[in-house]
């Protein structure tokens, strides 16, 4: 194994404590148990590491979990030809290094002994109590033998099913897989593109989610050097020149945070304070050097650092800005110790350098989804140097850097540990142990029994990287993913209820259910009591979220017939009746009805079906009316669905084998239509056009007026004529309306799948 293999860029190393090396620990392991009254060599640094976050911390568990990890796993060998017993040694020191807690690292000792050796679960339950039992099962594979292709989506599946109920179960899963990208370089080519590809499409992003920087951007540089090799080989050339003028104080490079722990949560140079005049080849060590000047004349006590930028984060700067500067390649981090001094320390900046002011986010007023806070800016020297610049507390660096790792224990019953890391003085934030994206996660999971699908979706899911707050108008609250529409609230907060959405309101008014929502909008969903009612196949167009997608395309698959004829409507805003709207009753509008119920008996507005007592309704895709030729199929709960014969629907369903039940015209002379009109846009054409349709006799069920489209307007009635006889009377006298160049019957397609 080479080194360039298992440490892509060894030749960088980082000032700070020295290397541990695992390897070396390993073979002490297999030398045999130490006294009694110390710990093992080989978990020394794992302590020393813990107690520097845990100073009370009882290590007596720690040392019984290491002895039944290396006697179990004693003889057996890693494929780099190291004792096994170093990967659960660097996957706890990974751990320790972050703040984890003892029984997070108990179980990271623990976490391959059930998969690896003879050890029970029952085992470790008896041993070390049912909170390490649980979170060694949670990661814990699933055999291939007994699952095949599908072992890894179901073992992801049952990872995240764990962690909806203990995130520790998680972050123990991702230290496992940064050691093991950390070693990747003795396995075969293909196999390592394979798991850097999981690796990013769903260990990063979960990284991410739950906050853990320090373990996520480690992961991003080792994929980026096996998926990227040219890409990583040319930042990697930069960042050693960068290093070698001293602009940023040295960096780790993928794989070598081994040796200080868990990667850029040491990857800082102190820069207040240091020896050493800084020169023109250190702008970013001259602009710090005047912040620190700033911040001690005002009287802020602060840390001035060099955050260095990672690899991949370099990489994106280089494709957004073409060429690099100076101070691209690192970012000022200042370090406080109260959440008021933060915003001290941006008022002095902003006063004495020039603010870059399109760059300012706050996120400790608006803290991000995943516990992320801090405050957010850049600036400009004297000689127009531009540099980002991070503010925060020690505090909010720890989580930052450690995410949910750092909430110690969230599950005592105190939450003292949770607390400390994660609320700030005031008290409000949430829960932080059951996320939103974890939970609506969760929920479609179940939908998904197909575990490609499953696997498919995920990989989906989290690739949207931000998240956005909506509120019900009676003040609770859904979280979703940033680009979400109306349609993704309404299943977020009814389930398969929402197929009976008719319209939305967005902050008080009436709103497409495309409608993009942003954060704190407020969102009131309109639904129909019509049990009958199901999504339209364009709502697919419209959603975010995977569970509203596997909800439409269930009822989809469940209802070929009604693809097309679903009530809900993505276009507009529905206006008021028309003879309202005619006399000039006032603008107010209401969302569409859905029209009336089944009727209950073998007849429906004049279609008479050959099966008796059978519920019968007409279709939304094609609106059929006497004299049309009609057919129809039987859908869910026996009704009928009546379409005219040309209905593509109809050739769709015959295609899959369905049996058509005959229909034929009654007496009964009322009927209802789907028109659309075609015209140009002008002022009051929406009310010439409803008081055409009043003056017909007609009455709007429904109504949607797309928006312009190169001055062209699309308007959607669906009306109820007392005679199918006055339909082509009806038809001229809304051609004949200024501006009106077509009106055609309603026939969408009835798409395919």
């Amino acid at each position: 194994m080479s080194a360039e293999a298992t440490n892509p860029g060894a030749p960088i190393r980082r000032r700070g404590r020295p290397r541990i090396d695992i390897r070396r620990l390993g073979r002490v392991a297999l030398l045999g148990p130490e006294p009694r009254d110390r710990l093992p060599a080989a978990i020394g640094h794992v302590a020393e590491a813990h107690r520097a976050h845990h100073p009370d911390a009882d290590l007596t568990i720690l040392h019984k979990a290491y002895v039944l990890a290396e006697s179990s796993h004693r003889g057996q060998m890693r494929k780099s030809g190291e004792p096994y017993i170093t990967h659960p040694l660097a996957v706890t020191l990974i751990l320790a290094e972050l703040g984890a807690e003892t029984t997070t690292l108990t179980a990271s000792l623990l976490h391959d002994t059930v998969e690896d050796t003879e050890v029970t679960l029952d085992q470790v339950g008896e041993e070390f109590g049912e909170e390490v039992r649980y979170l060694v099962d949670g990661v814990t594979k699933l055999e291939k033998v007994d699952y095949g292709a599908a072992a890894e989506p179901e073992t992801f599946r049952k990872m995240l099913v764990a962690t909806g109920d203990d995130v520790r179960v998680m972050s123990i899963k991702l230290a496992d897989r940064l050691h093991n990208m950390r070693t990747l370089g003795v396995m075969r080519p293909e196999k390592q593109v394979r798991i850097a590809k999981v690796t990013r499409d769903v260990l990063i992003p979960l990284a991410e989610r739950l906050g853990v920087q320090a373990l996520k951007t480690e992961l991003e540089d080792l994929v980026f050097a096996i998926l990227h090799p040219e890409e990583y080989a040319h930042t990697r050339t930069l960042i050693a020149a960068s290093d070698r003028s001293g602009r940023t104080g040295g960096r780790a490079a993928p794989g070598t945070a081994a040796a200080s722990g868990a990667g850029s949560a040491s990857g800082s140079s102190r820069a207040s304070g240091a020896s050493g005049a800084s020169g023109a080849d250190d702008p970013l060590g001259t602009i710090a050097e005047n912040v620190g000047a700033v911040l001690r004349e005002a009287g802020i006590s602060a840390e001035v650092l060099i955050r260095p930028r990672h690899f991949v984060s370099l990489h994106r700067v280089r494709i957004k800005r073409g060429e690099l500067r100076g101070t691209d390649f690192g970012r000022l981090l200042v370090l406080v110790g109260e959440d008021a001094d933060c915003y001290a320390v941006l008022g002095e900046l902003h006063t004495c350098f020039t603010p870059v002011i399109s760059e300012f986010k706050d996120f400790i007023a608006a803290p991000k989804y995943n516990l992320y806070q801090s405050l957010h800016t850049a600036l400009a020297d004297r000689d127009g140097a531009v540099v980002e610049v991070l503010i925060r507390t020690h505090r909010m660096h720890k989580v930052a850097e450690a995410g949910v790792v750092a909430l110690g224990n969230p599950y005592t019953p105190d939450g003292s540990a949770a607390q400390q890391a994660a609320e700030p003085s005031d008290g409000e934030r949430a829960d932080p142990t059951r996320p939103g994206w974890l939970s609506r996660l969760l929920d479609w999971q179940r939908s998904v029994t197909d575990p490609e699908t499953f696997w498919t979706t995920l990989r989906a899911d989290l690739a949207q990287d931000r998240e956005i707050t909506v509120l019900h108008p009676d003040g609770g609250v859904l979280g979703l993913p940033a680009g979400a529409s109306c349609v993704d609230a309404a299943y977020a907060r009814y389930g398969e209820g929402a197929h009976r959405c008719i319209g939305a309101r967005v902050n008080g008014r009436l709103a497409r259910l495309s409608t993009v929502l942003s954060d704190g909008d407020t969102v009131q969903l309109l639904l129909t009591k019509d049990p009958a009612s199901g999504p339209s196949r364009d709502w697919l167009d419209h959603t975010r979220t995977a569970a509203a997608r596997i909800a439409i395309n269930t009822w989809l698959d469940a209802h070929p017939e009604d693809a097309q004829g679903g009530h809900g409507t993505v276009a507009g805003p529905v206006p008021a009746p028309a003879r309202l709207l005619a006399a000039g009753s006032g603008p107010q509008q209401r969302a569409a009805e859905p029209g009336p119920a089944p009727a209950a008996g073998h007849r429906a507005a004049g279609a008479v079906v050959d099966r008796p007592d059978a519920a019968v309704r007409l279709a939304g895709c094609c609106t059929p009316v006497p004299p049309d030729a009609v057919t129809g199929f039987t859908v869910r709960g026996g009704a009928v669905t009546v379409h005219r014969e040309e209905c593509s629907a109809v050739a769709r369903m015959r295609a899959v084998g369905r049996v058509p039940v005959g229909v034929r015209w009654g007496d009964e002379p009322g009927c209802r239509v789907t028109l659309v009109a075609e015209s140009f846009g002008r002022p009051r054409l929406l009310a010439d056009l409803t008081e055409a349709i009043a003056t017909a006799d007609a009455a709007i069920v429904s109504a949607t007026v797309e928006p312009p489209s190169e001055q062209r307007v699309r308007h959607t009635y669906t009306l109820r004529l007392p005679d199918a006889a006055g339909l082509p009377a009806l038809m001229r006298a809304m051609r004949d309306v200024p501006g009106v160049y077509d009106v055609s019957r309603a026939q969408h397609p009835a798409g395919t799948r």
